[in-house]
């Protein structure tokens, strides 16, 4: 008997998801880029797998930035073109937003439009009613 290593990607639609993670929490999504930059490299791609998984229902998400250590304008425009698909910052939430990061929300005043909380579990109960 030979153990193998398993490779899983996750299908959203036709478009395979990759560099983050997906995780639920009843009715919330739990997304976590695995990048530790969200630029115009990897926006595009991150707001096309977000936005195929808010197509097929999913109507709550928190995104874990856990490892997102660096984020551009297209990033920020990534997650600001998120929120206007999801329905508004009431669907929303943000999570585990390092400093540098929350440097570009605060010196574009993003950190007035998302909701930004300190933890995943705080991100969850706020969307949960």
């Amino acid at each position: 008997m030979t153990l193998e290593n398993i490779t899983i990607k996750l299908n959203v639609g036709s478009k395979k998801m990759e560099n983050m993670t997906i995780k639920h929490q009843g009715a919330v999504a739990i997304i976590e880029p695995q990048r530790k930059r969200i630029d115009a490299s990897f926006a595009i791609k991150f707001r096309e797998d977000v936005v195929a998984l808010v197509e097929q229902g999913q109507k709550k998400l928190v995104l874990n930035m856990t490892n997102v250590e660096f984020i551009d304008s297209s990033g920020l425009g990534a997650v600001v073109s998120i929120m206007k698909v999801i329905g508004g910052n009431q669907n929303l939430t943000l999570c585990y937003v390092k400093d540098s990061v929350l440097a570009v929300f605060k010196l574009t005043r993003m950190d007035k439009i998302f909701i930004i909380l300190p933890n995943e579990e705080e991100a969850v109960a706020r969307l949960q009613p």
